[in-house]
């Protein structure tokens, strides 16, 4: 009886044995889950004893925490730090998202707390994700977010350091980048992946870069389950068409629109802040045409102002709007100025002196204003 037990459970012994020797111990939990669920009838005392060492693996003083300690990968040449960790933030304040994205990153931070779910039905999270917009979305910041989320620490590929001035060592760099990152129970965020992902037909590229190319295709390809895998890039048109095949997922980040412009500033503006409506209101027609990073460096300045020269908030706002207006199209500034007439206690004087506009022209564009809804009201 005991030689078949012994039996029974050789191809589970020899799957742990190759994830331990093979240097994938971070692959050793969850196999050791997958047993413990499996033996939970069977064996109950050894599935309860494999739940408890797997909670004191889980601990800070764990030997697979540790191993997030070990030294970071350098280049050879430079001994310049080849990738930054970035600890996870406890209490994050969540990005503005617009809906589809947040929909998308969701999904990515469900799949890994409900791994375990997931693995009952020989299922695996998503490894890998491409998120693809223009500077300043917030991809980067997404990263760190889902790092919090996950409470994982982020590793961040640093390009400059990467791109070795011996151009012949650049795959050995991203190659020693990915073998570490493997190793770890981590993010990784490949920033500006177009600057190594070129495409392979590009004439313009040596034959370095093009090896390189090969090199990323099949880490991602080998990227392991428990380890997340995240890329980004400005520029997809420079991207290798095999490089889109390889990730799990595909994640667009378009540039705000009104209704995120307007969210983003009640986000950052904070809950207490006390500014009314209508100045939200002023304040997304003077910052439509900008990013979310943008966004978050105005109001964030706005209230830093406030705060050291004790003023209400409001101050600060007409000021930055009096500076604002100068570089923006009259016909805008009229708008703005009518949206400003509009405030409550806001006389027509002080609008025009906000923005330069005369109170003769804020007159006529009333009246003018009047006599169009007077016209197609008689339409109607």
């Amino acid at each position: 009886m005991a030689d078949k037990k012994v039996f029974e459970g050789k191809e589970e012994f020899l799957t742990l044995a190759r994830l331990a020797l093979g240097e994938r111990a971070q692959d050793v939990p969850l196999y050791l889950g997958k047993i413990a669920r499996k033996y939970r009838e069977a064996a109950p005392e050894v599935a309860a004893e494999i739940g408890t060492l797997l909670k004191n693996v889980s601990g800070r003083s764990s030997a697979l925490r540790r191993e997030t300690a070990t030294p970071l990968p350098v280049d050879n040449d430079s001994r310049l730090h080849l990738i930054r960790m970035e600890k996870p933030e406890p209490g994050m304040t969540a990005p503005v998202f617009p809906p589809a994205v947040s929909r998308d990153i969701g999904t990515l931070i469900k799949e890994r707390q409900q791994v375990e779910l997931l693995s009952d039905a020989d299922l695996e999270p998503t490894r890998s994700a491409l998120f693809v917009g223009p500077p300043g979305v917030g991809k980067t910041m997404t990263a760190r977010w889902i790092a919090s989320q996950l409470g994982l620490p982020l590793f961040i590929l640093d390009l400059s350091a990467v791109m070795s001035s011996f151009l012949g060592r650049t795959g050995n760099n991203v190659r020693a980048v990915l073998d570490y990152a493997k190793r770890q129970r981590c993010v990784l965020l490949l920033d500006e992946l177009d600057a190594i992902a070129k495409r392979r037909d590009d004439a313009t590229e040596i034959g370095e870069l093009k090896r390189l190319v090969t090199v990323l295709l099949q880490e991602i390809d080998e990227w392991p389950a428990d380890g997340l895998l995240l890329a980004a890039t400005n520029h997809p048109e420079l991207l290798d068409p095999a490089v889109w095949r390889r990730f799990d997922s595909v994640i667009n980040f378009p540039s705000p629109n009104r209704d995120d412009v307007k969210r983003a500033i009640v986000e950052y503006l904070g809950k207490q802040s006390g500014v009314s409506d209508e100045w939200i209101g002023i304040l997304s027609m003077l910052l439509h045409a900008s990013n979310f990073s943008d966004i978050r460096k105005r109001v964030t300045g706005i209230r830093r102002a406030a705060t050291m020269n004790n003023v209400d908030i409001t101050k600060e706002i007409e000021g930055y709007l009096q500076r604002a207006v100068e570089s923006m199209p009259h016909v805008e500034v009229i708008s703005l100025a009518k949206r400003l007439y509009a405030v409550e206690g806001m006389s027509q004087r002080r609008a025009a002196e906000l923005t330069g506009v005369s109170r003769d022209t804020l007159r006529k564009s009333d009246s003018k204003d009047s006599k169009d809804l007077g016209q197609e009201a008689s339409n109607g």
